[in-house]
């Protein structure tokens, strides 16, 4: 247990500076909010940082309650009411003995009121308090309201050649978007074959199989969707794009909708946006200490255009979210518009695209020049309007961040070409890109080793890595027999030196610039990934599916 006030610890830790806590002060006067949850709230200080500290303060574990499944026996074993009277969570059983999770160390009373009722102390955690409500609500509303149940009685009473009525079918709807929230998937496929209709999840950029429904409801399913989303029921030979909100536990979700007709019916796909998350540190996210402290270095910049690329959902936002921490908010101007705002930061000025009123990036990107910005964050570059606004900012003494979608990071170069960018003014501007991936990591509760074989061998000795072990998930209840649990990044870096800047400027080939860029010591997505692998973070199956 530590000695030092939290204040003290967490100025020891680097996580927060004198002025914060100044600002921090005077602002708990106003609000009178405890100064560590005032800090988080000013996001001097993410939740689970101020968590894992008191934890660290106390000499407890911490529990990421983001990334941690609670287990239902420990859930059996204590009533909602009683773990909401106390202010804790039930977490799991090891070894015969519950362990609880708890925001505040000194909170006796939880670890009293749980040996009354079970016989037995439990062992004890320190949990973050913004994920701690959400979590408890989760857990028992699931718990209470088991959602496999309620989808096989629907399907029973339809096995019979029953016709599914409007109850059934909105119970159906609700029901595949709730497990889907419970699992943590960004997209849903609804996919009709000849006899059933297949519901598959996206968990960690991968499909998985959810669940097989009558084919009855498929149509019942689709209208449903159209009539959230206001999409026209009748049209069933055109592609539909639409949208809806759904709340569950007093959360809203925006979800996105894409239909597409097919031979069997129409094919519906929903991304789910869950709406505002924990902002990392840059350190956290999983790129190398090499890569971290270029990044930290650029985003010190005071002009010049820094991109990162990637597909969907490669976690290009959460990026930019965590590079924006390292810039000091309370001397510098930052402003967003994002599509939607994922994040919320507080001290940035964010606002989020309406295309309805006519209010895109390119518009957002020519009012914030009156904003007396420092720092500009447009959510994408879709079009050539915004990319000249992009460029006329940073060669006038602005840093701005933006993203792209591309395969690499060579290959944004001619994309702001075929967006109509003058190289000259690309080469000038151009700071740094970013390609990453999102790639899975091995589950660390049934990650086993094993002797690599000859071709696998020569797959690291290729990029100078001896590692004669490779690891894989043997699957098991934690990671849903996957073998995988959570993900992690790998990026490429490319710094614009005067060497790739004569590069552009000549409009050199991108295989040229590419070398140039390894030369100067760049490292491509493949070796990262094969870093991760050797170092026992992922699988080689997981790197070639990712990387190739």
């Amino acid at each position: 247990m530590s000695t030092l006030r939290l204040g003290d610890l967490l100025l020891e830790k680097g996580l927060i500076l004198e002025k914060q806590v100044r600002i921090a002060v005077k602002h708990q006067k106003i609000t009178g909010l405890l100064l560590g949850d005032t800090l988080v709230k000013l996001g001097f200080l993410s939740s689970s940082e101020l968590g894992e500290t008191l934890a660290e303060h106390a000499g407890l574990r911490y529990i990421d309650l983001a990334n941690f499944s609670i287990n239902e026996d420990a859930l059996r074993m204590i009533s909602k009411a009683t773990a909401e009277k106390y202010h804790f969570i039930p977490l799991d059983i090891e070894d015969g003995i519950l362990n609880i999770g708890i925001l505040n160390p000194n909170n006796i009373m939880a670890i009293d009121a749980v040996t009354k009722i079970i016989g037995t102390q439990p062992t004890v955690c320190i949990v973050d308090a913004e994920g701690f409500q959400d979590a408890t609500e989760r857990a028992y509303f699931f718990l209470e309201n088991p959602i496999q149940r309620q989808i096989d009685q629907i399907i029973n009473s339809l096995l019979g050649g029953g016709i599914p009525d409007g109850n059934a079918v909105t119970t159906m709807t609700d029901l595949v978007i709730m497990d889907a929230i419970r699992r943590k998937v960004t997209d849903i496929h609804i996919t009709p074959t000849v006899d059933v209709v297949q519901i598959f999840y996206r968990i960690d950029g991968v499909l998985q199989h959810g669940h097989g429904l009558p084919q009855s409801l498929h149509s019942g399913l689709v209208s449903r969707i159209k009539i959230l989303s206001h999409l026209d029921i009748a049209e069933q030979r055109l592609p539909q794009d639409g949208s809806f909100s759904f709340t569950l536990l007093k959360r809203g979700y925006d979800i996105r909708v894409s239909t597409v007709p097919t031979i069997y019916g129409e094919n519906v796909v929903l991304r789910i946006l869950g709406g505002s998350g924990t902002i990392l540190r840059i350190e956290r996210l999983g790129f190398d200490p090499h890569q971290t402290r270029k990044i930290r270095t650029l985003f010190q910049k005071p002009h010049g255009i820094i991109l990162i690329t990637g597909p969907t959902g490669s976690g290009k936002t959460t990026t930019l979210y965590a590079a924006l921490r390292e810039i000091d908010l309370m001397e510098k101007n930052v402003l967003t518009v994002e599509d939607p705002v994922e994040y919320k930061l507080s001290l940035a000025k964010q606002t989020q695209v309406t295309e309805k009123v006519g209010y895109d990036f390119a518009m957002a990107g020519r009012n914030f020049m009156r904003q007396d910005p420092d720092v500009m964050l447009l959510g994408e570059i879709r079009d050539e309007e915004t990319a000249r606004i992009a460029i006329r900012a940073a060669i006038t003494g602005h840093l701005v961040l933006s993203t792209l979608h591309t395969n690499d990071a060579i290959t944004v170069i001619p994309r702001l070409m075929d967006l109509k960018v003058d190289r000259f003014l690309m080469s000038s501007s151009l700071l740094a890109i970013l390609a990453q991936r999102l790639i899975r990591r091995v589950c660390s509760h049934c990650k086993q080793e094993y002797q690599l074989n000859e071709e696998e061998l020569a797959i690291f000795a290729e990029f100078s890595f001896k590692t004669k072990t490779g690891v894989k998930g043997a699957g098991c209840d934690k990671c849903n027999g996957t073998g995988y649990l959570g993900r992690t990044v790998i990026g490429e870096i490319l710094i614009i030196n005067d060497e790739i800047r004569e590069l552009i400027f000549a409009g050199a080939s991108p295989i040229a610039m590419q070398e140039a860029a390894i030369r100067s010591g760049m490292k491509p997505l493949h070796h990262e990934a094969l870093a991760k692998a050797a170092g026992g973070i992922t699988t080689l199956e997981e790197v070639m599916r990712v990387t190739g």
